[in-house]
């Protein structure tokens, strides 16, 4: 056995995700990776909100950032011990933790030429608690290369997913959206697409008072609002070439009201929520068929893959594109982020690079990620 631990908690802000799995000796081949356990944590909202605001400019940034990621490395460790107990296994028998931490800043290339991207981590406390080796900054090294330091995940897409008979496209659909692009022929390519999830769920939680749109109801009782539908889509970073990459720098409340500016008062909420659903689905259909029209078949992950009318509006403008979970594909969507960080854990392990320049940008293959020993 080759047993890792992945565990992720994205821009989302939902809560914290882990698998146990066993990689195999090779996991890059298909066939070879399977998932013992699997576990959601929800945050609490007074840890969400602390992450929200460590996301903007504010005060004692520093001393708040530490203590949020002392706060956040209880519920790794909860998460660990829960699939260690789901699936009767030790924690001496898993080889390492790939822990992703939470972003709260993503700005490579800016200001210096290099950049920077912050995830809250405290690998020691996770390690002290846990009794097991963790791996965690892991795209800082990609940033020091000259790379976006993301997406990551598409090196474990190419093994989970492509096809040497079709082309096909990975779409994940957390807070944010990225697409990786795997063509029966050629290079694996991946960027940031656009808002994902995180523009909608503010707005669910503005005027709903819930996390998310439950399977996409409320968007789908609305009417797209034309006007604001193009206001949204001249944002800039959409035409951007690759490799880029965004976050909550980005598509935040800010920048969300700027396009809101003038509206009509009468505008109702559910149409807004209809036209957040339609700008996420359109900025990703756009960058699909902008760079890859020949994809016959998207397979979504992440918590937009559970969002119907996402889903439906996807499907339909995509017409000549089998739109699909990729649960079709043999991982279920709430489960390939957390993977892909088991397998990042794996590749730090055996000194095998964990990220590909064709996606990031990065003047070239690296080892990511930096280790804490369990003693």
């Amino acid at each position: 056995m080759s047993l890792f631990i992945g565990l992720m908690s994205g821009t989302s802000l939902d809560g914290v995700d882990g698998v146990l799995a066993d990689l195999g000796p090779e996991p890059a081949q298909r066939g070879t990776i399977r998932v013992r356990a699997h576990r959601h944590r929800a945050f609490d909202d007074d840890l969400r909100n602390r992450l929200l605001r460590l996301n903007s400019v504010g005060d004692d940034e520093l001393h708040q950032a530490a203590l949020a990621a002392n706060a956040l490395m209880r519920h790794y460790a909860a998460v660990v011990d829960q699939l260690l107990r789901d699936s009767g296994l030790a924690a001496a028998q898993v080889r390492a933790i790939g822990a992703h931490g939470q972003t709260v800043r993503h700005r490579p290339l800016e200001f210096d030429g290099t950049g920077y991207t912050l995830q809250l981590m405290n690998g020691a406390l996770l390690a002290e608690a846990c009794g097991i080796d963790v791996v965690c900054d892991l795209r800082s090294r990609d940033v020091a290369a000259g790379g976006q330091g993301a997406p990551l995940v598409p090196a474990l897409h190419a093994a989970l997913f492509a096809s040497p008979d079709e082309d096909t496209a990975v779409l994940n659909l957390g807070g944010i959206g990225n697409l990786t692009l795997l063509p029966a022929q050629g290079p694996v390519r991946g960027f940031d697409c656009g808002p994902g999830n995180a523009l909608m769920d503010l707005w669910c939680r503005r005027h709903l008072g819930t996390d998310y749109d439950e399977g996409g109801q409320w968007a789908a009782s609305g009417h797209v609002d034309p006007l604001l539908l193009q206001r949204l889509l001249d944002e800039p970073f959409l035409r951007r070439s690759p490799p880029k990459s965004t976050g909550r720098d980005l598509f935040n409340a800010a920048w969300l009201e700027r396009a809101l500016q003038g509206l009509p008062q009468a505008t109702a909420p559910s149409d807004v929520q209809a036209t957040l659903a339609e700008f996420s689905a359109r900025a990703a259909a756009d960058a699909l068929q902008a760079h890859a029209p020949g994809t016959r078949r998207l397979l979504v992950c992440g918590g937009g893959a559970f969002n119907a009318h996402l889903m439906q509006r996807l499907t339909a403008l995509l017409p000549a594109t089998k739109v699909q979970s990729t649960s079709e594909g043999g991982v279920p969507p709430e489960q390939v982020e957390a993977l892909a960080f088991a397998w990042l854990a794996w590749a730090f392990v055996h000194r095998q690079p964990g990220n590909l320049a064709t996606v990031t940008g990065a003047r070239g293959p690296r080892v990511l990620g930096a280790l804490y020993p369990a003693a």
